[in-house]
């Protein structure tokens, strides 16, 4: 199975509702409460092959969304792009003399704050 944990939990969180209830907890159990393929087929009564493939179509469903949409790596550059502008705006705000331009700045580090979540 494949990914880092964040790429993992991102794709869950994108996409998850493309996935049956099954898939949905079983990756959820794998990927996020970390409980091993033998624990989750101990807890639901299957065999730890049958979790295994769930998984994996899961994960193959997950990613195979993301290539086509490009969803998180666009959310991804957004918070980039936000996080300079956040940067931005509070170094006009540091630098100003003026202080009708430094309470613009301010207002608009607050919008991106909002926007960054």
């Amino acid at each position: 199975m494949t990914g880092d944990k964040l790429q993992m939990t991102m794709l869950l969180d994108f996409y998850g509702d493309l996935l049956t209830d099954k898939q949905r907890e079983y990756y959820d159990l794998y990927h996020n409460e970390d409980l091993s393929l033998s624990e989750i087929a101990e807890n639901v009564g299957i065999t730890r092959q049958g979790v295994h493939d769930i998984i994996v179509r899961a994960e193959n469903t997950l990613l195979e969304t993301e290539r086509k949409t490009g969803l998180i790596k666009r959310f991804s550059e957004m918070q980039a792009e936000i996080a300079r502008a956040l940067i931005l705006a509070e170094d006009i705000k540091r630098q100003t003399e003026n202080e009708h331009t430094a309470a613009m700045a301010a207002q608009l580090a607050e919008v991106l704050t909002a926007l960054k979540g």
